[in-house]
């Protein structure tokens, strides 16, 4: 298992997609998850240190399981299967510890707002290499500053979720 941090995300150039690129520690391996626009507006929130009058999804399931007095301990990325992975959130209720299943996007988002650590485990970081030396996908990176401008225009009247 080898600790990550999110080192941004990116738009990947062909498919318009969000990236979210995680990095080890030591910034010797690169992780990059193809994840959803919701995903990475909720992540990118964080980074940016953006908060919001109410909460979101995410900072609803912390204030959940710490409402019950449990509290987020970590994430990992456990596996990826057929190009998909997937991640387990680990909440600590006074010792006893359990494993939710959840998408990577979704267990980042958590885990930057509950501070804790993120881990992939060693298989994934080696059949993502073994995929990404098969398919030699191309990734361009642009600075966070599309999310950036996004958030800077984001306003509460924009949504339809209002309170």
């Amino acid at each position: 298992m080898v600790e990550m941090k999110v080192h941004g995300l990116a738009l990947d150039e062909k498919s318009q997609v969000p990236v979210l690129v995680l990095k080890d520690l030591s910034e010797e391996q690169t992780l990059p998850i193809w994840i959803g626009a919701m995903e990475a507006m909720a992540i990118s929130l964080v980074l940016n240190d953006v908060s919001l009058p109410r909460p979101m999804t995410h900072d609803l399931l912390l204030n959940m399981a710490e409402g019950v007095g449990g509290k987020v301990s970590l994430v990992e990325i456990v596996r990826l299967e057929g190009g998909t992975y997937y991640a387990e959130v680990e909440v600590d209720l006074s010792g006893d510890k359990r494993r939710i299943d959840s998408r990577p996007s979704d267990a980042v988002a958590l885990a930057l707002r509950a501070k804790c650590p993120i881990f992939v485990a060693d298989e994934v970081l080696a059949e993502a290499a073994r995929e990404s030396a098969e398919s030699k996908p191309v990734l361009k990176t642009r600075e966070a500053s599309k999310w950036n401008d996004l958030l800077e225009h984001f306003s509460e009247d924009d949504s339809k979720y209002k309170m």
